[in-house]
C-alpha cells in the first residue's frame, strides 16, 4: 500500500477545495476549508464542512430499526485511525493543509444522476427509500434539487452525497416536517422529469408518482425562490465570481437509457426480498405525516464529478 496523495482536484472555490484522496488502494473524499480573499469565506467553509459531518456521524450511528451505517450515504472517516495521513497529505501545491480546515469522507463510487448513461427501472423507487432511511434517522438533506448530489453507484442504486447543508433533528418537530417535504418534493421533481413524455421506463406519456406527488413548496421555500435565490445568484456569481455548480441533464437529453431493475437496496440478506417495497412504503408514509404536520406547522399543503 502506497502513501496517501491527492489524485485529483475535484473542486475549488471561494470557501476552499474538494480532493479526491488515495493510497493505491483505498481512495476519501477530502474537503480543505482554507478559504480566500473574501472575508470570512474561511469560516464558513468550516462550518459547513463540519455540518456535513455531523450528519455523516448522525446517519452513520444507527437507525431505529437497529441497523448500523446506512448504505448510499458516505462514512465520516475523521476519527478513523488508518486514514490520519490521508487528511495531512499535501495537496496540489505542495503544502499540506492546517488540520483544523479538513475534513474526510468515505469515497463514493459512481456518476452523477445528470450524467448517468444508464437507470435501472426502479432507481426512483430505491431513491426515496433511501431518503425515507436518511429521514428515519433525523436527517434532512436539504439539497436534493441539484442533480449532482444524486448518484448512481456502480451497481445502479442511488446514493446521496453533499451533506454540507443537511440537518440534524434529534426532536421530530414542524421545522423536520418541512424539510421533510422538501426533500421529498425534489426527489418527484427529478422522477418527473426523467420519466415524462415516454421519457421512463415504461415510455408512458404521463409521469411517474413518487413518495413527494402532490407535495408542493412551502411559504419559504418559494419565498426563497422568489426573492432569495436571485440575490444568492448575484453575490455568488456576480460579486464572487463563481457558480454553485447546479448542473443538470439538458432537456435536449441525451436521457439514459432504462435498465432491468436491480431489486432491493444495499443492505443485509435476509432483507434482500422486501427492502425495496418497504422503503418505497415508508417514504409514502413519512410523505404523508409531513404533509399533515405541514398544515398546521407553516401553512403548507398538498396539492397537485462535482465532488462525491
Amino acid at each position: 500500500m502506497g502513501g496517501w496523495q491527492v489524485e485529483e482536484t475535484l473542486k475549488q472555490d471561494q470557501f476552499g477545495r474538494v480532493e479526491r484522496v488515495g493510497d493505491g488502494e483505498r481512495a476519501a473524499l477530502r474537503r480543505v476549508a482554507c478559504g480566500s480573499r473574501v472575508p470570512l469565506s474561511r469560516f464558513l467553509g468550516r462550518r459547513l464542512a463540519r455540518r456535513e459531518q455531523r450528519a455523516l456521524r448522525a446517519l452513520a450511528r444507527g437507525g431505529p430499526d437497529g441497523d448500523g451505517a446506512l448504505a448510499g450515504v458516505p462514512l465520516p472517516l475523521d476519527d478513523a485511525a488508518d486514514f490520519a495521513d490521508a487528511a495531512r497529505a499535501p495537496s496540489a501545491d505542495g503544502r499540506a493543509p492546517a488540520a483544523r480546515d479538513v475534513t474526510l469522507r468515505s469515497w463514493q463510487a459512481g456518476a452523477p444522476l445528470h450524467r448517468a448513461t444508464a437507470l435501472p427501472a426502479d432507481f426512483f423507487d430505491l431513491l426515496d427509500a433511501l431518503v425515507a432511511r436518511v429521514h428515519a434517522r433525523g436527517v434532512c438533506h436539504n439539497d436534493l434539487h441539484k442533480e449532482q448530489n444524486i448518484v448512481v453507484g456502480e451497481d445502479g442504486r442511488p446514493a446521496l452525497i453533499d451533506f454540507q447543508l443537511a440537518s440534524v433533528h434529534p426532536r421530530r418537530g414542524r421545522r423536520f416536517a418541512s424539510r421533510v417535504r422538501d426533500d421529498l418534493r425534489h426527489l418527484q421533481k427529478h422522477r418527473r422529469r426523467y420519466t415524462r413524455d415516454g421519457r421512463g421506463p415504461t415510455g408512458a406519456a404521463e409521469p411517474q408518482r413518487g413518495a413527494g406527488h402532490g407535495i408542493r413548496r412551502s411559504p419559504l421555500a418559494a419565498a426563497w425562490r422568489r426573492w432569495g435565490k436571485p440575490v444568492y445568484h448575484f453575490v455568488t456569481r456576480r460579486v464572487l465570481g463563481t457558480r454553485d455548480g447546479e448542473d443538470r441533464r439538458p432537456s435536449s437529453g441525451p436521457w439514459p437509457r432504462w435498465t432491468p431493475p436491480v431489486g432491493a437496496t444495499r443492505g443485509s440478506p435476509d432483507r434482500a426480498g422486501d427492502a425495496a417495497s418497504a422503503g418505497s412504503s415508508a417514504a409514502s408514509s413519512t410523505a404523508h405525516r409531513a404533509a399533515r404536520a405541514g398544515g398546521a406547522a407553516d401553512g403548507g399543503s398538498v396539492e397537485s464529478p462535482r465532488d462525491r
